[in-house]
């Protein structure tokens, strides 16, 4: 991932050093296990520990000519340690090595987007709370249909929030597996004892079974559940996007002072934080579908998805936590108009009112459906086309006045009645 889009925890969990330092992690700890068993001498295994090291500028230099990043590291790593290093990789095959390191590595970067997940969660949850009673309309299709609150909306995001957060732990368990079982999984050259023991040490669980790798069913599992997340984000920022319409103007991200929306109109206030989230969102789902194409490989393994994961994992796990990191800055700082809301709501005349009046006529006063719905709709059509008061309308309407009184109408035109259950949705989140 490009560094405009690069925040530095997630930087460091994906930079070289961190990699081939958990290639090293692994390669020690399986030397401790041979030497419990009797096969590294204590002494090599003291000399390793305190020797083996490396320098990524030489990794290169060595990858040069054997044109394998593995024997490259190994072959660095032998020149600190010395005459020992012969006991490093006994029996081991790269994967066993590169598939239990990735895990350490996706684990981390997962384990900080679980993080920013519940950031974010809090960050909701405070709006959820300040905006209970900010009533808005509420739109299908884009159009007005009948009141909400801002605060629902917000409790709404919180709940999809929570699940993702279940999902990426999910997804971190199912990932974070080891294996050190050999070129084909049969652990031929080396103790099932030695894969204990490393996940052990590295807080991973073995994989029950395996080829020359870790299954990547695994993998796919993971980057699919980043784009899931990415896409409720993706949600998250289209409706505020819509919400800051010139002709809506109910939200909008936080324009700070010295800023510039367009080199061309200087009164523009674009919303190009939640844009560039809605577009890095396609990226993650792009990611994903690559993910699961890994997933089928020739026989115990080939190295199809090798270079593909080179840049996937962790250019998605980089562009979520990006995504995340900005969007909690969004909510945090985002400006709310009530009285906007209010404006809006009041744009139809009255029209959002309609499913109470035919419900009155229905359940109050007996008529058919059909026969509500005809004089509701005429009057309400008359309403949009003419831009006239949808109530007095129906004060006007003789039919609909022999049925209704005036103060029925006036009761039904009362927009406490549609966030008389708000509480009750509120309570299942315990406030």
């Amino acid at each position: 991932m490009i560094d405009r889009y690069t925040l530095p925890e997630m930087k460091a969990i994906w930079s070289q050093e961190n990699k081939y330092r958990k290639w090293l992690e692994v390669e020690i700890c399986a030397c401790e296990a041979l030497s419990e068993m009797g096969v590294v001498p204590v002494e090599a295994l003291r000399e390793i520990k305190e020797k083996a090291n490396f320098t990524v500028a030489r990794i290169d230099e060595i990858e040069e000519v054997t044109n394998h990043d593995v024997i490259a590291f190994l072959t660095c790593v032998a020149e600190y340690v010395g005459d020992a290093s012969k006991y490093m990789h006994l029996g081991m095959t790269s994967s066993d090595m590169l598939d239990t390191a990735l895990a350490l590595q996706i684990k981390e970067a997962g384990e900080l987007i679980l993080k920013r997940l519940q950031e974010l969660r809090n960050v909701l949850l405070e709006k959820a709370k300040e905006h209970r009673c900010t009533i808005m309309i509420g739109r299908t299709h884009g159009i007005h249909a009948e009141p909400t609150t801002f605060g629902l909306k917000m409790l709404l995001w919180v709940a999809e929030t929570e699940r993702n957060i279940k999902r990426m732990e999910s997804a971190v368990t199912t990932v974070s597996a080891g294996k050190i079982s050999g070129a084909v999984g049969t652990y031929a050259n080396i103790d099932p004892a030695v894969e204990q023991h490393v996940c052990t040490r590295l807080g991973l669980k073995p994989a029950r079974v395996s080829t020359q790798i870790l299954q990547r069913d695994r993998h796919a599992e993971f980057l699919t559940t980043l784009a899931v997340i990415g896409s409720s984000l993706d949600k998250f920022a289209t409706e505020i996007r819509n919400l800051q319409r010139t002709d809506i103007l109910e939200a909008e991200e936080h324009f700070k002072k010295g800023q510039k929306g367009s080199s061309a109109m200087p009164h523009k206030r674009n919303p190009i934080t939640v844009e560039r989230i809605s577009g890095q969102a396609r990226l993650l789902r792009g990611n994903a579908l690559v993910a699961m194409e890994n997933v089928a490989l020739w026989h115990e393994r080939d190295i199809s998805h090798s270079s593909v994961e080179r840049v996937i994992i962790p250019d998605s796990t980089t562009t979520l936590d990006y995504m995340l990191y900005k969007f909690i800055n969004i909510m945090e700082n985002l400006l709310v108009y009530p009285e906007n809301m209010k404006k809006n709501l009041e744009k139809t005349h009255g029209l959002i009112f309609s499913q109470r009046v035919l419900l009155t006529l229905v359940e109050k006063h007996g008529l058919t459906r059909e026969k509500a719905y005809e004089l509701v709709q005429r009057n309400a059509m008359r309403c949009w086309q003419t831009g006239e008061d949808f109530r007095q309308l129906l004060l006007d309407d003789a039919e609909a006045a022999a049925i209704l009184s005036k103060e029925e109408i006036d009761e039904i035109f009362d927009y406490s009645y549609h966030l008389k259950h708000v509480d009750e949705v509120y309570r299942r989140f315990g406030l």
